[in-house]
């Protein structure tokens, strides 16, 4: 082989690599409180996965065929979502494409997802998807008692200090500076609740929403 066909040999190397490295980062997420995820999601069911496949979902633009992954479930439990029960979820069939990853093995999840133009609940990395089993007491009981309630707030993350609200409507979301971690003790044991004055604040999962609400500034 010639040095010229060696070269270009490895300059479509190069270019390959720093493809799948564009690719590798294309997908990334902001951080997401169980709550925010909650309201903003279409469908919030608790399954466990009992099949998958790839299919084709259509054509791109130069009619090579799309591919998807579907996952077969068995839902267990609807918290939020169509009258209909969701017998499949579809996601991106690659992590860089930000399709996510769920278990067959009997594993329960919480999933967070939407309905899509096409009618069917689909999935990315950068929904809420969590194992049951993972899940807080109070983060369980709060989809069917206390995230709907604080849907009209707003939690805003606290990236760096110092931080703030900018209206007596949102909950200053801590766990990022205070915990270095997304899952820390506000989103595990605290939902952001709308009082009767239309402000909002940060209340403990022990006890009624009307008998104890914590000062925004305490979480």
């Amino acid at each position: 082989m010639s040095w010229t066909a060696n070269s270009c040999l490895v300059t479509l190397a190069i270019l390959f690599l720093w493809r799948v490295e564009e690719i590798a980062e294309a997908c990334s997420c902001a951080p997401v409180h169980p709550q925010q995820a909650y309201c903003s999601s279409d469908v919030v069911i608790r399954a466990k996965v009992v099949g998958e496949e790839k299919v084709d979902v259509g054509n791109d633009i130069y009619g090579n065929p799309i591919k998807s992954l579907k996952y077969e479930i068995k839902q267990i439990k609807m918290f939020k979502g169509p009258t209909q029960d969701i017998d499949a979820i579809y996601t991106a069939p690659i992590s860089s494409l930000c399709g996510a990853t769920l278990e067959s093995n009997g594993k329960e999840y919480l999933i967070a997802g939407k309905i899509e133009a096409d009618g069917k609940m689909h999935i990315t990395l950068c929904d809420f998807i969590e194992p049951w089993e993972a899940m807080s007491a109070t983060q369980k009981k709060s989809l069917t008692q206390r995230y709907e309630m604080g849907c009209g707030c707003k939690i805003s993350p606290c990236i760096s200090i110092p931080c703030m609200i900018s209206s007596p409507a949102e909950c200053l979301w801590t766990d990022l500076v205070i915990e270095k971690k997304v899952s820390g003790a506000q989103a595990k044991h605290f939902a952001c609740i709308k009082r009767s004055d239309d402000s909002c604040a940060w209340y403990r999962g022990a006890a009624l929403p009307k008998q104890d609400f914590l000062d925004i500034q305490d979480p």
